[in-house]
């Protein structure tokens, strides 16, 4: 049965929801926002209030961290019911002008951040950085992710990993300027149409480069390459499992020490999402004088950040603690000077909560390839 011939009950498996409510239990949003996923589930059975739930405000409150399918007995996926129905206002053309734009810029210049995609290399700027070119073998071919490109705050990402790898000798190649979105936020916000284009564009791309394997520096692009493009033909790994491998292998050497206290905070779409857990850290417990923290909420039942699902583009309603700040809260109380995270999203959210609540004089949030950057071996 194809998707257009699907009912909404059957797309999203509505009849296997028993209404246990698991998903509403463990849903993070739900201490600040009155998102109620499985009444959502519930009432979408009904074909006639569809568009009554499509206009719900709370439908934008969603993140898309997966909480929710992380818990549900029965194995579906309660979000993708949000997904869906924003997905009918897409359709409609009724969206924030912010949302519009982004897709937009998706469409015409292959990034969700307004940037001309002649730009999208720049950062490698002053850089000895390998292109890969198709047809000529590469064992890791880097996937850089929109934000880290164009965002001076997270840029530091790539230009230290260059730097690790020119240092380590491993054999890599990043992509120039034809690089284009993975459309992680764009199938969160609901344009499922530019999406498919998105995933078919990619896929020809990416296949016709010769390479053992994708390396991807966000963990948004690096879900989004593992769960819905079907046909690459190659693995896609997060650039932590790369480095977790060369440690492994004693490729990894660091220069001078860390003597602080370090908590790492999982990211949403790299824990709950791709199931990579221990190599962060195991990376950060590399570095030499640094001691490892652990929040109580952690692993599969961390905090999300709130910088995931289209959030970046779709401002809530809510006028409550925002859940970067209570994470930021919850690492202060832990003792933390520095806040580790291996996601930009994160990067973003979280530094930006630390600086509202006016911790920066007492801690820091770091990308774990930042910290790291700073002790590669001269």
């Amino acid at each position: 049965m194809s998707a257009e011939s699907q009912t909404f009950t059957e797309r999203y498996d509505l009849l296997g929801c028993i209404q246990c409510g698991r998903c509403t239990g463990g849903c993070p949003v739900t201490v600040r926002a009155n998102l109620n996923v499985r009444r959502f589930v519930n009432d979408a059975y009904y074909e006639e209030k569809l568009d009554e739930l499509a206009r719900q405000a709370e439908i934008w409150d969603c993140t898309a961290c997966h909480t929710c399918a992380v818990r549900c007995p029965k194995g579906l996926k309660p979000l993708e019911v949000l997904l869906g129905l924003r997905a009918m206002i897409i359709e409609s053309g009724k969206v924030e002008p912010t949302v519009r734009d982004a897709l937009q810029s998706v469409l015409l210049e292959g990034n969700p951040w307004e940037k001309s995609r002649a730009a999208r290399s720049d950062w490698m700027e002053g850089l000895d950085v390998k292109i890969a070119e198709p047809g000529v073998p590469v064992e890791n071919l880097f996937f850089v992710c929109c934000t880290i490109a164009y965002d001076p705050r997270v840029q530091a990402i790539a230009k230290n990993i260059v730097r690790l790898l020119n240092k380590t000798g491993v054999d890599y190649a990043f992509l120039d300027d034809s690089e284009t979105c993975c459309g992680s936020e764009v199938y969160t916000l609901g344009e499922e149409g530019l999406f498919e284009m998105l995933v078919e564009d990619n896929t020809e791309y990416f296949n016709e480069y010769s390479a053992k394997r994708i390396v991807t520096l966000s963990p948004h692009c690096f879900t989004t390459y593992n769960v819905h493009y079907p046909d690459l033909n190659k693995p896609v790994i997060h650039y932590t499992q790369l480095l977790d491998e060369l440690l492994k292998e004693g490729k990894l050497v660091w220069k001078g020490d860390l003597p602080k206290k370090i908590v790492f905070h999982d990211p949403c779409y790299l824990g709950k999402q791709g199931g990579v857990y221990d190599e962060p850290r195991d990376l950060l417990k590399s570095i030499p004088g640094a001691e490892l923290l652990e929040f109580e909420r952690c692993r599969e039942r961390s905090l999300c950040c709130e910088g995931g699902g289209g959030k970046m583009w779709v401002e809530s309603e809510s006028k409550k603690e925002r859940l970067a700040e209570t994470r930021i809260k919850d690492a202060k109380a832990l003792g933390a000077d520095i806040v580790a995270v291996a996601c930009p999203f994160c990067v973003l959210t979280l530094e930006d909560a630390m600086k509202g609540l006016g911790y920066e004089e007492e801690m820091r949030v770091a990308e774990i390839m930042e910290l790291l950057g700073e002790f590669i071996e001269a």
